[in-house]
């Protein structure tokens, strides 16, 4: 069968929709009847020029960006979860090519069974950035033993441009996470799910822009210290997780690794590794190479002090992050540890990441320090 993201199948379509196009321009005079087969015959010419051509668009688009990277990855019939594997440092660093409202309750009406989604907004102090942000507190949260319990963290970052609803209707992460703490693979852990877009729609790579919105630190050191005088939460970097798909992947371990003192845990499905300059991001760097190294998380592992910090880097062997997956994982040290999910075949998109999610949140709940009693 051919691939689903290969050029045969592109040039394929492409050449239907030219002969389909032709076909209908060289059959439309034949159609120019008022008989009822005449009206038919231009609405089903009409139908299949725009059907050829959109088939022909989508399975281009696909091809560039790896939306779905196989046929069982768009019919969904791949639904095996994802196994973690843990790596050891190479030796030399070489590159290896291999206003609160409820929103939600994940099973139920009671809060004390399921838990409970407040929808927030959040000011930073420190970055002048403001944005909503929506709570799962998980049911022990309100149940009288954890009354005097601190719990950790996970922030939960959406792609761009994405939505913070998505990783609640789409992606389950309250599901998942209930599931998870039922099942002794996650301690009772708050999440904070957002988008990673503060100023308007602009893709800031969640970068503090020279000159321009103070993204990260806005991540990384406004958000705690805001949940923190609301909620019941650890203080201790250790008990604090960032996750993320696409761009949020990429922001999660930028996060780690630049400030270990916020969060000590970091997911990254299908996310990358450097920063794309384009027309949604504008120049984020301002021209500074040395700030645009920085921010490129292979040169990141390779040329500054490992922190200690724990990642895992999920893609799969057709997916387009996969050798920049492979860079990561020939270039980290000790004590950084790093582990890895590899897909037999999926793409960009939703049905990949769910099927990512549980066995992430299971090696999360390895990595997450419990706070120590209010």
């Amino acid at each position: 069968m051919l691939s689903l993201t290969g050029l045969p199948l592109q040039i394929i379509a492409s050449v239907v929709a030219i002969a389909v196009f032709a076909a209908t321009m060289w059959l439309w005079p034949r159609f120019g009847g008022r008989s009822w087969k005449s009206w038919l015959g231009r609405i089903g010419a009409f139908l299949a020029t725009q059907l050829a051509v959109l088939v022909a668009m989508g399975l281009i688009a696909n091809g560039y960006f790896g939306f779905y990277s196989s046929w069982s990855d768009l019919l969904g019939t791949n639904g095996k979860p994802g196994t973690v594997v843990d790596h050891q440092p190479s030796a030399a660093g070489a590159l290896s090519v291999t206003g609160e409202k409820n929103m939600y309750s994940a099973q139920g009406s009671a809060r004390e069974r399921s838990g409970l989604i407040q929808e927030i907004a959040v000011k930073g102090a420190a970055s002048g950035l403001s944005s909503d942000a929506y709570v799962y507190l998980p049911p022990q949260y309100f149940q009288p033993e954890y009354a005097q319990k601190r719990f950790p963290m996970a922030l939960v970052l959406a792609g761009y441009p994405g939505s913070a609803e998505k990783l609640i209707s789409l992606m389950q992460y309250p599901a998942s996470a209930l599931t998870a703490i039922e099942q002794q693979k996650l301690p009772p852990t708050v999440l904070v799910l957002m988008r990673p877009t503060l100023s308007g729609n602009r893709d800031t790579e969640c970068m503090d822009i020279p000159g321009g919105p103070q993204v990260e630190t806005f991540f990384t050191s406004d958000l705690p210290k805001a949940l923190a005088t609301t909620y019941r939460l650890g203080s201790d970097p250790a008990s604090r997780a960032v996750i993320g798909n696409s761009t949020g992947g990429y922001c999660a371990l930028k996060f780690a690794l630049r400030k270990p003192d916020a969060y000590r845990s970091a997911i990254s499905l299908s996310g990358y590794y450097t920063a794309p300059i384009d027309e949604t991001t504008g120049d984020l760097f301002g021209g500074n190479g040395r700030l645009k190294q920085e921010n490129d998380l292979v040169w990141r592992l390779k040329n500054t002090p490992a922190p200690p910090v724990a990642l895992l880097l999920a893609t799969s062997y057709d997916e387009n992050n996969y050798e920049g997956t492979q860079a990561m994982v020939g270039a980290f040290k000790s004590p950084t540890r790093l582990s890895t999910i590899t897909l037999d075949t999926g793409g960009h998109n939703f049905h990949t990441w769910t099927r990512e999610i549980p066995p992430a949140l299971e090696w999360l709940g390895r990595q997450l320090t419990v706070p120590q009693s209010a």
